[in-house]
């Protein structure tokens, strides 16, 4: 099997494995921050008393993204900055969701029969806190082209696998040339018949989508795009038109969307992410409770919470602007949507169902 080419590993987090053609987003990447005492001074409140915890999970922080923080404790100062309560819970297991232990080949999670996660990029643009794959992504090692040529060759030799997911890291780390190979290599398989990419690339470093690269992929339908995005304030000028870009090239657009606390733990918040995310032609499509991973406990926000304002955007949304809650299980039970716990009581001829405003209805279940 021909290999992917040039796709090997990186010396440096800040430097991407591209070609030698240069791009204005790698340049941001370029200066990218690593260090506290990189930042500005109103963000460094802390000072060298949050080296241990940059020492456990580093940060990284491109300057687009640096340029939406107004304060430490604002939605994306949260998100992206180290914080002391991130030494809270170090013992939890790093692989809650026994990732590793469900990954048959190099680079992939093989947990559902008919698609797999294909995890081509080890590297993302910012380092959000609350990462679900840290343990992965603090290396900052690029993924290998032996890797992802194994990785390729599993999903060959499964032909009960039709839908691959491209996730990380980012896939959108790569090249165009690069990601585009893997891509037209998996559509070169005849039992895959859909193809995903997760990236939170859109929304934090916009620039990354250009008209080159959404004319690329544009060549690889049936191909899906979810982002991930949790705040209104991530949806910049930018962010809408690269979302515009990617949608008029045939991509259908998702956002999956985690709770956390002190960010978008309120329905308002949360209405006005998912209005604004429709605005530029990308739905909804989950919201996550928090994977347990460590250094996570102050981002958690209680499940009756989460119930409660998924009940509450009910009747706030149109059905296209509401998403799934979903929580993954631990120990590699998959993903599973919570309930409204709409159904009080199921009788032969009728059931008791309570609306978003907690009124109850007799609703008849026979002719």
């Amino acid at each position: 099997m021909a290999s992917i080419e040039s796709i090997s590993p990186l010396r440096h987090p800040a430097r991407d494995i591209a070609d030698t053609t240069a791009a204005p987003w790698k340049s941001i990447l370029d200066k990218s921050m690593f260090h506290l005492r990189d930042l500005p001074g109103h963000l460094m409140a802390a000072g060298d008393a949050l080296d241990a915890v940059t020492d456990y999970f580093p940060m990284r922080i491109n300057p687009y993204m640096l340029g939406l923080i107004d304060t430490p404790d604002g939605p994306i100062g949260r998100q992206l900055l180290p914080r002391a309560e991130e030494l809270d819970d170090l013992d939890r297991e790093g692989d809650p969701l026994a990732e590793e232990h469900q990954s048959p080949a190099p680079q992939i999670i093989h947990r559902y029969p008919g698609r797999v996660v294909f995890l081509v990029s080890n590297q993302c643009a910012v380092h959000c806190r609350f990462c679900m794959r840290k343990r992965r992504v603090a290396d900052g090692r690029q993924v290998t082209r032996e890797s992802i040529d194994q990785g390729i060759d599993y999903i060959r030799k499964h032909p009960q696998v039709n839908e691959v997911v491209l996730s990380g890291g980012d896939p959108l780390m790569r090249s165009d040339r690069q990601l585009v190979q893997i891509l037209e290599t998996l559509r070169g398989i005849p039992h895959v018949r859909l193809l995903r990419i997760h990236s939170r690339m859109p929304v934090v470093l916009p620039q990354r989508i250009t008209p080159a690269l959404a004319g690329e992929l544009s060549r690889c339908h049936p191909l899906y795009l979810n982002l991930h995005c949790n705040h209104p304030a991530e949806i910049t000028p930018e962010v809408a038109s690269a979302c515009r870009l990617l949608a008029d090239a045939g991509m259908p657009l998702g956002s999956q969307t985690v709770l956390l606390k002190g960010v978008n733990d309120d329905v308002r918040v949360l209405q006005e992410l998912f209005e604004a995310l429709l605005q530029i032609r990308v739905r909804p499509y989950y919201l996550h409770q928090l994977d347990r991973v460590p250094g996570t406990a102050h981002f958690r926000v209680p499940v009756e919470t989460s119930v409660g304002l998924l009940r509450e955007l009910r009747g706030r949304l149109s059905g296209m602007g509401m998403p799934h809650l979903m929580v993954d299980l631990p120990g590699g039970g998959g993903k599973v949507a919570l309930g409204e716990a709409s159904v009080l009581e199921s009788g032969e001829d009728s059931w008791k169902i309570r609306n978003w405003q907690g009124h109850i209805y007799d609703y008849p279940v026979r002719q």
